[in-house]
């Protein structure tokens, strides 16, 4: 008898031909293999390895296996393995050219079959990337769509974070295994996300530290199980368009939000805008792409911004302040206040951390 994560560890090392191995055990199991498979060499007959690749499956050694089966059943967040032959393996991931055979996942595995968009942007960001970044996650989490990143420092983590501060689902792909989660700086955003219902996903083996080849390996999943990437400001250097390379590779629909034409950093946004990516300037015009899988804001996202208005002071003010900035005259113009009570009144709001003063008049802080 052999457990059934142990065997399709063995299959997963079996090397070329490994992923059409997979394919013939989703034909011949009717459901998911059981948890302990009675009568392996059986199995193994009916799959028609050849000699080799029997060779290989029984010569692994079980202590090369052993510390993967112990992390899966350790206390803690919940782990799972599912691999290319599940019925819940994600059916978008299934799609792409090279759909990884295994994912280890560690907390909520319904969240793979969500509606996701991916949100990727540079390390080095800028404060009008911060801004938006946080606020389309969390407003496209709001309205029902997983954001999708990779728990990579700057703006990925940011968008992770503006989909969490709402109560929204988001989901972390490493290029890393679970158990050497990377960057640690990023580890407590991590469990963050664990406590929040959400998901942390690898295809890679639990202990394999992270390396910089694995990286763009991680982007083509991050793409792979979203119907579209947004990239919200990126360099054309920078990572996130091999991201976006992915999307359109497989079939999916790429967003680029516009920036400031003299800022680095919005180079490569700009650039797929000219390649003809989506220009988004509000959350809708990635909403209406996807109207079809999200259903209207659920009760519990609506109560949440009621509450969170509710709390907010002077909300006449706060109202018109958003994430460019704006000059105190034109505050007391829109709401028909005298500009020293508005000024009051800002200070106030500031003191409270609602809003911060920047070039060009105040913003919203960064968590509303």
């Amino acid at each position: 008898m052999m457990s059934k994560y142990e065997f399709l560890l063995r299959i997963s090392m079996l090397g070329h031909g490994k992923q059409a191995i997979f394919k013939r055990i989703g034909q011949l199991v009717a459901n998911d293999l059981p948890d302990n498979i009675q009568n392996v060499p059986f199995l193994l007959d009916k799959l028609g390895l050849l000699d080799v690749q029997l060779a290989r499956f029984y010569e692994t050694s079980y202590l090369h296996l052993e510390p993967i089966l112990e992390w899966l059943d350790s206390p803690g967040p919940q782990k799972y393995l599912i691999t290319y032959c599940d019925s819940d393996y994600p059916l978008l991931l299934k799609q792409i050219c090279s759909p990884p055979l295994l994912l280890f996942v560690l907390g909520n595995r319904q969240l793979l079959h969500s509606p996701q968009l991916a949100m990727v942007g540079s390390r080095e960001f800028s404060e009008y990337g911060a801004q938006w970044g946080r606020y389309f996650a969390g407003e496209l989490a709001i309205n029902g769509l997983t954001i999708t990143s990779g728990l990579a420092l700057g703006l990925d983590a940011i968008c992770h974070r503006g989909a969490l501060e709402v109560s929204g689902h988001t989901i972390a792909v490493l290029g890393s295994g679970l158990a050497k989660i990377a960057p640690r700086s990023n580890l407590n955003l991590a469990n963050d996300i664990l406590a929040q219902n959400g998901a942390i996903v690898s295809e890679f083996l639990p202990f394999e530290k992270a390396r910089s080849v694995y990286f763009p390996r991680r982007n083509r999943i991050i793409s792979g199980l979203s119907l579209g990437t947004f990239v919200v400001e990126a360099s054309e250097k920078s990572g996130s368009l091999i991201t976006a390379r992915y999307a359109l590779e497989q079939n999916r629909d790429v967003f680029a939000l516009p920036g400031d034409i003299n800022n680095e950093n919005c180079s490569g946004t700009h650039y797929l805008i000219k390649q003809g990516a989506y220009l988004v300037s509000k959350p809708a015009d990635i909403l209406e792409h996807y109207c079809s899988y999200l259903s209207v804001a659920n009760n519990s996202h609506n109560q949440f911004k009621k509450e969170q208005n509710n709390s907010i002071l002077y909300p006449e003010i706060f109202a018109v302040i958003h994430h460019q900035p704006i000059p105190v005259d034109i505050i007391a113009r829109q709401i028909n206040m005298s500009i020293s009570e508005v000024t009051t009144k800002l200070l106030d709001m500031e003191l409270k951390g609602l809003i911060k003063t920047v070039t060009g008049g105040y913003i919203r802080n960064r968590t509303f």
